[in-house]
């Protein structure tokens, strides 16, 4: 049953995003994407500056990292790196087209995070936040399409936190925050066609709540979301899944990212927390 009003409590959150001013998709690294169907980064600029705008409305602080012409998928930040406690681990991104990604946030995560902790490049394969998601006691390490399982031991070292590794098993769903969105420290909502069996029981044993999304939502990357504990904003084509969080006491604000959807992101590919 709907409430009017949400029962959770948010906090105030610090985002780093890269316009996608040169957003196309000229290559396939992922299910979503179609070279043969034009994008328009136009609309692109328009839907992400919507995002960034609901994110100032909510009280949070959004930094902005230059985009680079060569770079099309720069604007998916989430993916260039890990940011927690104030200590980072740098992306290493497996396909060659996204590598100098990794350098650039680097540069930037150095240039302007320097000081509040260890800034550490990666030995093995892993695609930042896109696949290693901070639930609060622990670490979820997402892997079997773009992220090695061995990143689980750079992750503990480096962040002195447990870590809980998820196999994915559905090519659609590449990245673990395609599947898997952690609202709050004991709460999620995943997609359980996305895991193998020890990862659905991983997962059932680490939340006190899970919120299992419909194929409907998984189809349009609606778990791709970002949530400060009360606000939780998600693809505005995801409307049954905005129901159940609004029916599990969080506010759900549906922003519509369609065009950065045709390369397989929505708002949390765009996101890179800076915790």
């Amino acid at each position: 049953m709907n409430i009017d009003e949400p029962r959770r409590e948010g906090t105030s959150r610090t985002y780093l995003m890269c316009p996608p001013e040169y957003f196309a998709v000229t290559y396939a690294i992922n299910p979503w994407m179609r070279p043969d169907e034009p994008a328009d980064a136009g609309l692109a600029l328009r839907q992400w500056m919507r995002l960034r705008e609901t994110y100032l409305r909510l009280g949070h602080t959004v930094h902005t990292i230059e985009p680079h012409p060569e770079l099309p998928d720069m604007v998916f930040a989430a993916n260039g790196a890990t940011v927690i406690a104030g200590k980072v681990l740098g992306a290493r991104f497996r396909y060659p087209q996204r590598q100098a990604e990794a350098t650039a946030y680097l540069g930037w995560l150095r240039a302007n995070y320097a000081g509040t902790g260890e800034i550490r490049e990666s030995r093995v394969v892993n695609e930042g936040e896109g696949d290693i998601v901070f639930a609060g006691r622990a670490i979820l390490a997402g892997h079997g399409f773009r992220t090695d399982e061995a990143v689980a031991a750079e992750l503990a070292d480096l962040f002195g936190l447990p870590v809980i590794s998820l196999r994915l098993v559905d090519p659609r769903f590449y990245h673990l925050d395609t599947a898997l969105a952690v609202l709050a420290d004991d709460v999620a909502a995943y997609y359980p066609a996305a895991f193998d069996d020890a990862s659905r029981a991983a997962l059932a044993g680490y939340f006190s709540e899970l919120i299992e999304a419909k194929d409907e939502d998984a189809d349009v990357l609606g778990l791709n979301a970002v949530s400060d504990g009360r606000n939780v904003v998600l693809p505005a084509q995801a409307t049954s899944l905005a129901a159940q969080l609004a029916d599990a006491g969080f506010a759900p604000i549906g922003v519509d990212l369609s065009e950065l959807l045709k390369a397989g992101g929505g708002p949390k590919c765009c996101t890179l927390e800076l915790r």
